[in-house]
């Protein structure tokens, strides 16, 4: 899989993708990330990439030509499934949308800042527009972050026990159950006996007991979307 990450800032990155799952992927070839500076195609001698918007009002926006360049140039050179930006009114991001991501060959993610992209970028370029929650950043990077890590954790090759990431919460609209480790008592707080039973069918029905009750607790909205 490959992902082009556009940006403004790409230091930020750095943190990110040098540690844990996203750092182990790009060593295996699991996944090839390229970061790409906006600023390097806008052809303004201070390299300025925002301007005032048209009609008045607060805030800057990022001019739609050296975004243009950069995703032309990049389209010249592939093709891509899906062009995404990351915007506060995109669709909400969810695991089911990380797992159709995870199936693509190669993607494109828009970072926005200021007030946003010029609208034309979102007419004719953006195929997709994906929020990470109802709140503002001060710009897409993080929300970025996010998609890379939950949809890079879902190829083959990238965690060790695959089953892994397809017994998480939200992956049948299900809140995980709960889980222990060793000590089997701490304090006095003690594991459920039938995980120490080694009755793997009593054990999973538990585990799909428990993951419908922690659901209904806390969240019902995902048993609506069933």
């Amino acid at each position: 899989m490959r992902i082009d990450i556009l940006t403004l800032f790409p230091a930020m990155f750095q943190g990110p993708f040098s540690e844990s799952i996203i750092k182990r992927a790009i060593e295996k070839g699991e996944v090839e990330i390229y970061l790409h500076n906006i600023r390097d195609y806008s052809e303004d001698k201070h390299k300025r990439v925002d301007d005032y918007p048209f009609g008045g009002g607060a805030g800057m926006v990022m001019q739609i030509a050296p975004i243009a360049r950069l995703i032309e140039k990049l389209k010249s050179e592939r093709n891509y499934d899906q062009i995404i930006y990351l915007s506060p009114d995109g669709q909400r991001f969810n695991q089911k949308e990380a797992n159709k991501l995870s199936l693509c060959t190669n993607i494109i993610l828009l970072c926005g800042h200021y007030k946003g992209v010029d609208q034309r970028v979102r007419d004719h370029y953006i195929t997709q527009e994906i929020s990470i929650g109802d709140y503002v950043l001060s710009g897409g990077e993080l929300a970025a972050a996010v998609v890379v890590d939950a949809v890079v954790r879902l190829l083959p090759g990238v965690i060790g026990d695959e089953t892994s990431a397809l017994t998480d919460s939200f992956q049948d609209n299900l809140l995980a159950p709960p889980i222990y480790t060793r000590p089997s008592d701490f304090n006095g707080w003690k594991v459920p006996d039938v995980l120490l039973s080694g009755n793997e069918k009593l054990i999973n029905e538990w585990r799909e007991q428990m993951s419908l009750e922690r659901t209904r607790q806390l969240r019902p909205d995902l048993l609506d979307e069933e």
